[in-house]
């Protein structure tokens, strides 16, 4: 239940969604294509033509292929509360950041029509809305919520009451991440010991913040490179071999 489960939980709902929708406007599935809602004119006057995304089948598909595990166990337990939560948190992270593309026509692109279409973010964009998310997590416990007349609903509220509600945006998790600098196969840790790191960085990749304090080894590597590539009629590129000594810290 920790905040790395649930970013797991809401990339792995994104993904499907993606990868769903992606298939339907390329036409690689039967049961779906181009989102048909989409047509006639917009507010701001141009022409809604083109294939836009599909994204309300690939998110659908999502809900009923990535959410049956959870909600078979009655969606009562508090972890089940959490995937659900963070499933939707991921297929949100898509549908916030839907664009709007457009392509011009007329004499040499003069664009007296537009066209335009709506699409999914790159995969990318929506990885790092995650991590976003991710940095942000807010923890949670369950509650008994009561409903109309005598009737009770388990929800998810903050651990600490000080702190703001969370949104259908934002990912929840139950329990503190562990120690991951030492390895511990218990936990199912790996630790950071033999790990790459960048000397000169400040951020997470950093070998102060990587080795966990417990500094690095530093050694010389020979790398060989392709370098000076050319293009040769027709058709192939020839390349160079580079030898290139450089310096590689791991954590010790």
């Amino acid at each position: 239940g920790t905040r790395e489960a649930a970013f797991v939980y809401a990339i792995s709902s994104a993904g499907v969604a993606f990868a769903v929708t992606r298939a339907c406007s390329s036409g690689e599935l039967d049961k779906c294509g181009c989102d048909r809602t989409v047509h006639g004119v917009s507010p701001q006057g141009f022409q809604w033509s083109g294939c836009s995304d599909n994204i309300a089948y690939g998110v659908a598909f999502s809900q009923s292929f990535v959410d049956v595990r959870e909600r078979s166990k009655g969606a009562s337990s508090s972890r089940a509360l959490m995937n659900l939560h963070n499933n939707e948190a991921g297929r949100k992270a898509i549908l916030s950041h839907m664009r709007v593309e457009c392509k011009c026509h007329g004499v040499s692109g003069s664009c007296e029509v537009k066209t335009c279409w709506k699409a999914m973010p790159p995969f990318r964009k929506v990885g790092n809305v995650l991590k976003e998310k991710f940095d942000g997590a807010t923890e949670v416990e369950q509650q008994q919520q009561r409903r109309g007349g005598s009737s009770s609903a388990k929800v998810l509220v903050p651990k600490n009451s000080q702190f703001k509600p969370h949104t259908d945006e934002d990912l929840v998790y139950l329990d503190s991440s562990p120690d991951f600098c030492d390895h511990d196969a218990r936990s199912g840790v790996l630790g950071t010991g033999g790990r790459h790191c960048n000397k000169t960085s400040k951020a997470i990749d950093g070998c102060e913040l990587m080795c966990c304090g417990r500094g690095f080894h530093t050694d010389e590597v020979e790398l060989v490179e392709r370098c000076s590539c050319k293009f040769h009629w027709c058709c192939f590129v020839k390349c160079k071999q580079c030898h290139r000594v450089v310096e590689m810290h791991t954590c010790r």
